[in-house]
C-alpha cells in the first residue's frame, strides 16, 4: 500500500481519536465491535460513525461485517499513527521518498527541522510475499492466530534494540534513533548494497572484514542468521555496514551452528563468483586439532570462544525487555512436517529438563496468547486508558508541518 503523508493533512484530531480507539480495542479483538470503538473513543453527538467513514475512505481501516459489524486498522492507519507520534517529538518533520523495499518492510527517507536527512524503516509482516513467516523468523510460538501489526511491532522493537546494542559495542550498523510502534528512525548509510557493487579496490580486505564481523558476532553470543550481500552496505571507501537484525539468535540456539555456517557460505559464494576468491575448505576432522583450525581459513563455529548471554543483559537495558521476549516467543514457530516433528521428538525425548532451563537463548520463550470478549469494566479500562493517552500532546494534530519532502529541499 503506497504511503501518500498528503492525506495527513486532512485528518482531524478526532480522526486520530478514533484510530487510537481501534487499535486500543485491537488488544483483545482481531475486528472491534463498532459500539466499543465509540465507547473508547467518546465523541460526542455520534461522532464516531461519520469519523470512521472517512477513516474508511482513506483506507486506513478495514470493516469487517461477516460477523459483526467492526473494525481494524491497516498498515496505513497504523503508519499514520506512527508518523503523527514521530512528528509531535520533533524526530522529524517531512516524509521523502522511497529507498527501498523488501519482503518484511519498506523503507523511506525523513528529513528533520535542521534538514539533516534520516531514514525510517516500515516494517510489515504478512504481505504476500512473505506470508511464510512463522518459519522463517522466531517472533511467534504455537500459535495459529495472530496479528500482523503487533507482529511487526515486536520485529521493529527487535531491529531497534540489536541496533542499540550493537552500535554501543562497535559494530558497524546504522544509529538508532527512535522507535514507535512498527517503524524505526535510523542514520541514513550514504552507500550501496552489495549486491550491486561489480568492482572493488581490494576485494581481499573487504572480505576478510567481512568475515570477521561474522566471527565478532558470535564471540559476542549473536548470529545475524541473514547475513549476505543484500544486508550489507558498502560505501566509496569501501567501509561495510550491516543491516536487518529482527531474525538474529543466540549462539545457544539449538541450529546455531547451522545458521553460522549458512551466514559464512553465503559470504564465500558471493566472493567467489562476483570477484573470483576462492579460499581453500577445511575438510572435517573429528580430532578438531588447533592445526586444523589455525591453517583454514573459514571461520570455525565450535573454534570460536563464546560469551553466552553477554548481549542479551544489554538488550533487556536498551529496551528489548523480558516481556516483550515473552510476546514474541508467544506467536511464531509454524508447525513443521510431521518426520521433522517426530525427529525432534526422539532428540528431545532423553533431554534432561534442568538443562534446558539452563540454556540461555533468544529463542523465546511460550505464552499462550488468548481472546477476550469486551465487558463493562474493559470497555471502561479501555476508556480510561485512551483518555489517558489522547490527552497527551503528541495526540494533538500538527501536522501542517509534514510536507512532501521536495518541498522542504
Amino acid at each position: 500500500m503506497k504511503l501518500d503523508v498528503n492525506v495527513l493533512r486532512y485528518l482531524s484530531k478526532d480522526d486520530f481519536r478514533v484510530l487510537t480507539a481501534v487499535e486500543m480495542g485491537m488488544r483483545n479483538h482481531e475486528i472491534v465491535p463498532s459500539e466499543l470503538v465509540d465507547r473508547i473513543a467518546s465523541l460526542k453527538h455520534g461522532g464516531t460513525y461519520k469519523v470512521l467513514k472517512n477513516l474508511l475512505k482513506h483506507k486506513l481501516v478495514h470493516h469487517d461485517s461477516s460477523k459483526y459489524d467492526g473494525f481494524r486498522l491497516t498498515y496505513l492507519g497504523y503508519d499514520f499513527l506512527a508518523i503523527k507520534t514521530m512528528v509531535n517529538r520533533g524526530v522529524f518533520t517531512a516524509v521523502g521518498r522511497q529507498i527501498g523495499v523488501g519482503k518484511e518492510s519498506d523503507i523511506f527517507e525523513v528529513a528533520k527541522e535542521d534538514g539533516s536527512i534520516l531514514a525510517i524503516k516500515l516494517h510489515r509482516l504478512g504481505r504476500t510475499s512473505f506470508r511464510a513467516v512463522k518459519s522463517k523468523r522466531d517472533y511467534l510460538r504455537h500459535r495459529r492466530s495472530f496479528n500482523w501489526l503487533y507482529l511487526s511491532r515486536l520485529a521493529a522493537l527487535k531491529e531497534f534494540s540489536f541496533m542499540k546494542a550493537l552500535e554501543e559495542h562497535g559494530f558497524p550498523v546504522p544509529n538508532a534513533v527512535e522507535c514507535n510502534r512498527h517503524c524505526v528512525v535510523m542514520s541514513l548509510i550514504h552507500g550501496y548494497p552489495l549486491v550491486q557493487v561489480r568492482e572493488l579496490q581490494s576485494p581481499e580486505v573487504v572480505f576478510e572484514r567481512i568475515l570477521g564481523l561474522i566471527v565478532r558476532l558470535a564471540e559476542h553470543g549473536l548470529i545475524h542468521c541473514d547475513f549476505n550481500e543484500f544486508n550489507i552496505m558498502i560505501d566509496d571507501e569501501e567501509k561495510v555496514t550491516m543491516i536487518d537484525f529482527p531474525q538474529m539468535v543466540s549462539v545457544s540456539h539449538r541450529n546455531a551452528q547451522m545458521y553460522f555456517d549458512r551466514d559464512v557460505d553465503c559470504i564465500l559464494k558471493f566472493f567467489s563468483k562476483r570477484f573470483n576468491l576462492s579460499l581453500e575448505e577445511q575438510i572435517d576432522n573429528t580430532d578438531n586439532s588447533e592445526e586444523d583450525s589455525e591453517g583454514s581459513s573459514r571461520p570455525c563455529f565450535s573454534s570460536i570462544s563464546k560469551s553466552v548471554g553477554f548481549l542479551d543483559r544489554e538488550l533487556a537495558a536498551s529496551g528489548f525487555t523480558r516481556k516483550e521476549q515473552d510476546d514474541m516467543d508467544k506467536f511464531v514457530k509454524e508447525e513443521k512436517d510431521q518426520d521433522q516433528c517426530s525427529e525432534d521428538e526422539e532428540d528431545s525425548a532423553g533431554m534432561d529438563e534442568t538443562i534446558v532451563r539452563d540454556v540461555v537463548s533468544l529463542h523465546l520463550l511460550d505464552q499462550p496468547g488468548h481472546t477476550v470478549e469486551g465487558n463493562e469494566e474493559e470497555i471502561k479500562e479501555n476508556r480510561q486508558s485512551c483518555e489517558g493517552q489522547l490527552s497527551e500532546p503528541c495526540c494533538e494534530a500538527h501536522f501542517n508541518e509534514v510536507n512532501i519532502y521536495g518541498e522542504i529541499f
